[in-house]
């Protein structure tokens, strides 16, 4: 078959069906590229000026070298890495790419274009100003970035002075007489990008590693990238915490359990205590029935005494047995907070994870009693007649 067949309106409306499918065959594999995308990228090559990129579509990317380079010139990535770019344009089959707006050579048009597409600019934070920062941006253009939008939690604002950081701008007008900056921004997108991975792959149980960003009375909340969660300060330690604020502080790296997790609510739990071992197991081993051992009273109920054997490992000196036969209104009569003792353990409840406990030299039977059960109000003894009445049993009894 000839060309002769083909009237001039045929052969032009083939030459245009070509282009389109030759256009389309750039961007049948993934989805479509639109300025400002972000996609995720291999690097294949890397030259002098440009690295060529794998960016899931037909053709490969292009990038400034110069942007895989570190503050000193040095290269911080390499063939394989896989890097974060947004995609700027396309031009002859070639599909441009960057990382973030930068250079002394950029102006207001290409600032203006990374507004309008999403893309991050670098800037410096030059000063305090009232409500924020005067930012120095790529060819020397002012921006104003909010304290609310810097997204750091710093002691004082003169910490941030200095930093170069990349920034989202929120706000171009003026014809860039008036630019608003945010990188508050910037570190929502990483932290929903996290927040994607981990909904695929956290589970109840795992072990992870987490930032205490605030600390409370009530516990303190972690940041394991992506989500913050609340430690609860029972699942801080197998041991009674009075004060959080002496065993967790700002910034502290921990390795936490994962406690409870709710995607639809957006809250979760985690337990430090869960990734200890548990001093319990050594109960019935190296705290067994019968045997004495030294303790420190670390808190006063109105029906006894609690006695920390180590941490994590309590028992209970039950009022009734703290008054040799007398019985007495409150523990606090005859014992304190702090106070070292040497008690015999009585009983050992596996099950409910409980510990009796009896003073030392203590020879009177009692009547088993529990953690709940109230002393009777009427009679007392004092300390000083305990110690009389120990001390009389002690003596001889031909002592004269």
């Amino acid at each position: 078959m000839s060309d002769e067949n083909f009237t001039d309106d045929e052969m032009n409306e083939d030459e245009v069906s070509f282009a389109e499918m030759f256009e389309a065959s750039l961007t049948e594999v993934g989805e479509p590229l639109v300025p400002g995308k972000k996609i995720a990228a291999t690097i294949l090559q890397i030259g002098a000026e440009w690295c060529f990129l794998d960016v899931g579509q037909k053709g490969e990317g292009v990038l400034s070298t110069a942007e895989l380079l570190n503050p000193d010139g040095e290269a911080q990535y390499a063939v394989g890495d896989k890097i974060s770019a947004y995609f700027l344009s396309r031009a002859g089959g070639e599909l441009r790419f960057t990382t973030k707006i930068g250079g002394t050579g950029s102006g207001t048009e290409q600032l203006e274009d990374a507004y309008q597409a999403g893309i991050p600019v670098d800037g410096t934070i030059e000063k305090e100003i009232k409500g924020g920062f005067e930012v120095k941006l790529s060819g020397n253009i002012r921006a104003f970035c909010p304290f609310s939008q810097t997204g750091l939690r710093l002691a004082e604002p003169a910490d941030l002075i200095g930093q170069s950081l990349p920034f989202k701008i929120s706000q171009f007008s003026e014809r860039g007489r008036n630019i608003v900056v945010s990188h508050r921004a910037i570190l929502d997108e990483e932290r929903e990008q996290l927040r994607v991975g981990l909904r695929e792959t956290l589970q109840e149980g795992m072990v992870v590693k987490g930032t205490v960003t605030n600390i409370r009375d009530f516990g303190a909340f972690v940041n394991i990238g992506g989500i913050e969660g609340l430690l609860p300060i029972s699942e801080i330690s197998y041991g009674r915490v009075e004060d959080i604020n002496e065993v967790l502080s700002l910034g502290q790296e921990l390795e936490i359990a994962v406690k409870r997790i709710d995607w639809d609510n957006n809250k979760f739990s985690f337990s430090l205590r869960d990734t200890l071992a548990d001093p319990w197991n050594k109960v019935g081993s190296i705290y067994q029935v019968g045997k004495q051992y030294p303790g420190k009273v670390s808190r006063l109920a109105q029906f006894g005494a609690f006695v920390t054997l180590e941490e994590g490992i309590d028992g209970l000196l039950h009022i009734s047995k703290l008054g040799e036969g007398k019985r007495i209104r409150h523990p606090q009569d005859v014992v304190k907070v702090g106070q070292q003792l040497r008690v015999t353990v009585e009983k050992i409840d596996q099950a409910e994870r409980r510990i009796s406990l009896a003073l030392s030299g203590q020879t009177d039977d009692t009547a088993e009693t529990s953690y709940t059960d109230q002393p009777s109000s009427s009679g007392m003894g004092t300390l000083g007649d305990l110690l009389k009445a120990s001390q009389q049993k002690k003596r001889p009894k031909n002592h004269r």
